[in-house]
């Protein structure tokens, strides 16, 4: 694991940093481990922490085999994971474009720091030419030793194959192996299937026992990766070979063929090869674009089927062929994996922001009812979100690929509602011209979301019953039924258990409703959110009035945090765009924010009132100060103050100042 940060925009672009096993600061100050000498970011910006998830001790007992630490070396490597959290910073922490208060790291992830954006990446993406391979350890290298450099292999100078390989009969035999071997590699993009093609037709041609290609995985956290395959076995991933062949040959880029592995009792002969009895070795490296990505790797015991030359430049030009069929296999692979990593994301939570212990029960509930079939009923104050989860479970479902369509049933009359819902023939009524398709039909095959189903006439209710019992409907004014394959989520801010007392509501409907249901948490139940919410806002108005913002200063969020939030959600993203719009300085201040939120803190937190009237006062004071002494004239006051006459003008309209005319 070679975990690190490369600064991918800002004026550090291009920088990579190597990230320890322990905290590590990231800041405009100069002590932080990570100093980054940007306006945008905050002093103490925020920190990435590794934290182990299990045990992380490995035993280097003398009676474990280099196979049994190397496992337990991966397992230490998994035990840890990277936590990236906010400090209270300015204009917060994003991650993949969200905002985070603490979030886990995933490699690929991009971290924005102000205006400075960084990559992480958890492991190597371009494999050294000295990557080692997990094997059993050994000294292997004998006097018989033959080296073959990439460029020395005949097979792969067209120009020389005519020259110098003889009409025989095994060279048209291995010229049709390689061929076969171009086919499967053109052919397969599946690194298991190519893996399995390459074993069996090299040992058509090769006479080894044992064979394995081994790569130093650059594309998971998992490390080095091992296949391998026993002529009489079959599969057999246990199979590594010599270390000190296999780091040789990555190392130099050189293949080695090797035999007579035990002629000289000087030799330290692993364990594992001295029982089998290994004789002759082939090793050769797989390149591409100048790196060793691994060795394929092949040894028998047979004393009378040794490996000679011709075996070496046969598999040196087998893996010159097969080392971008096997890197263009599980770099596809890389991004499928990848791709349905960062789906999953966005579907549940890159339209939901918030890391409070109420918002992750409600991801979990949609990650379970998402898949399902089941009728969801969502409760909730209003603006808390309603909409943004019925999409998610929709994102969520088998339906995903199909249409959702949402209708609100208090915003339209009994009549009209019924046409948007049903549809309607023509004719039906005064001034339906034409036939009209209703949302029921737009949604067959995917998801119907009707938010405030509380309030539907009694008519409405009934049709919608059949619809959930029978899956079909006539549009108004029509007599044929139309069937349908819909699946519906609501959603009330009403107590549908108390309308179905008063007789307001269908008790047959609601129960047909009820199925499964979920509450949306009050933004007053969600305070850790709330300035992950208001990052998220500031950005995004910042961008939409192309008005840079760096971020909410320190008071301002102690009001946002201090305030309950009736309206919730959307009450705090208007908030936040009326302080973007309004706003005279590149951070949100109090001063910015609605003064119903500093109304409603007068009785809770004189503090806060306090800081922001005195605030204000000494605003007022500066303002007509400047004004006076330009006499009146914007644009020289303006100048004395550091402001743009524009901002000046909305400064004195924001502190109701009447001074006199301009000049």
């Amino acid at each position: 694991m070679s975990p690190r940060l490369i600064v991918i925009s800002g004026s550090h672009k291009g920088t990579i940093i190597a990230l320890a096993e322990d905290e590590v600061l990231i800041g405009r100050e100069p002590t932080n481990a990570i100093y980054l000498n940007e306006p945008s970011v905050s002093r103490r910006h925020c920190l990435i922490k590794c934290e182990p998830t299990q045990s992380d001790n490995v035993t280097a007992a003398p009676e474990l085999d280099g196979k049994e630490v190397s496992a337990q070396l991966d397992q230490r490597e998994n035990a840890h994971r990277f936590v990236i959290s906010d400090l209270e910073s300015y204009n917060g922490t994003f991650v993949n474009r969200l905002p985070v208060k603490e979030h886990p790291l995933a490699h690929g992830d991009q971290i924005a720091v102000g205006d400075v954006v960084l990559l992480f990446l958890l492991h190597d993406t371009e494999v050294e030419s000295n990557a080692d391979i997990p094997s059993s350890e050994g000294d292997l290298i004998t006097r018989s030793t033959v080296r073959l450099r990439a460029e020395e292999a005949l097979y792969l100078r067209p120009e020389k194959v005519a020259e110098e390989l003889p009409a025989t009969s095994r060279v048209a035999r291995d010229l049709n192996a390689l061929l076969k071997i171009s086919r499967a590699i053109s052919s397969t993009r599946n690194v298991e299937q190519l893996n399995q093609q390459l074993f069996e037709l090299i040992l058509e041609v090769i006479p080894a026992e044992r064979i394995a290609i081994l790569l130093a995985d650059t594309t998971s956290s998992a490390g080095g990766s091992s296949r391998g395959w026993n002529r009489s076995l079959g599969a057999d991933d246990s199979i590594q070979g010599s270390r000190t062949i296999t780091s040789q040959v990555l190392r130099e880029g050189v293949a080695l063929l090797s035999n007579d592995l035990f002629a000289a009792e000087s030799l330290a002969t692993p364990a594992s090869l001295l029982d089998a009895r290994i004789c002759s070795v082939l090793c050769v490296p797989l390149i591409i674009f100048e790196k060793t990505l691994g060795v394929i790797y092949l040894d028998t015991s047979d004393r009378g089927a040794r490996f000679d030359e011709d075996h070496l430049q046969l598999l040196t030009a087998i893996a010159g062929i097969a080392a971008a069929g096997l890197e263009n296999a599980r770099r596809l692979e890389w991004v499928e994996r990848e791709n349905q990593r960062l789906q999953e994301e966005i579907r549940i939570e890159h339209q939901m922001i918030g890391q409070s212990p109420a918002m992750r029960s409600i991801y979990q509930f949609i990650g379970k009812a998402g898949p399902s079939e089941a009728t969801v009923l969502i409760r909730g104050e209003s603006g808390t979100g309603k909409e943004l989860a019925a999409r998610a479970i929709h994102e969520n479902s088998g339906r995903a690929e199909k249409a959702f369509v949402a209708i609100n049933g208090a915003t339209l009359s009994e009549t009209l509602l019924e046409s948007e819902l049903f549809g309607h023939e023509k004719g039906a009524f005064t001034g339906a011209i034409a036939q009209k398709r209703g949302k029921l039909e737009f949604a067959d095959g995917g998801t119907l979301f009707l938010d405030e189903v509380g309030e539907l006439a009694s008519s409405i209710q009934a049709k919608l019953l059949r619809v959930l019992q029978e899956r079909e409907f006539e549009r108004v004014g029509g007599t044929r039924p139309i069937k349908i394959d819909v699946r519906l989520v609501t959603a009330t801010n009403k107590d549908l258990e108390d309308a179905v007392r008063q007789g307001s509501f269908r008790q047959d409907l609601y129960y047909r409703l009820n199925v499964v249901s979920m509450t949306m948490p009050p933004l007053k139940d969600r305070g850790e959110d709330v300035q992950l919410l208001a990052s998220y806002f500031a950005s995004v108005y910042s961008k939409r009035c192309k008005r840079r913002i760096n971020g909410i200063s320190p008071e301002a969020r102690a009001v946002l945090r201090a305030y309950a939030w009736p309206g919730n959600v959307r009450e705090l993203e208007n908030a936040i765009e009326r302080a973007v719009v309004l706003g005279s300085t590149e951070a949100i201040i109090p001063d910015d924010l609605p003064e119903a939120l500093f109304e409603a803190l007068s009785s809770r937190d004189v503090s806060l009132v306090g800081y922001h009237d005195r605030l204000k006062e000494a605003k007022k004071q500066i303002v007509i100060k400047a004004l006076e002494d330009a006499n009146g004239n914007y644009t020289q006051a303006a100048r004395e103050l550091g402001l743009h006459p524009t901002n000046l003008h909305r400064l004195v309209r924001n502190l109701n100042l009447r001074p006199s005319a301009s000049k």
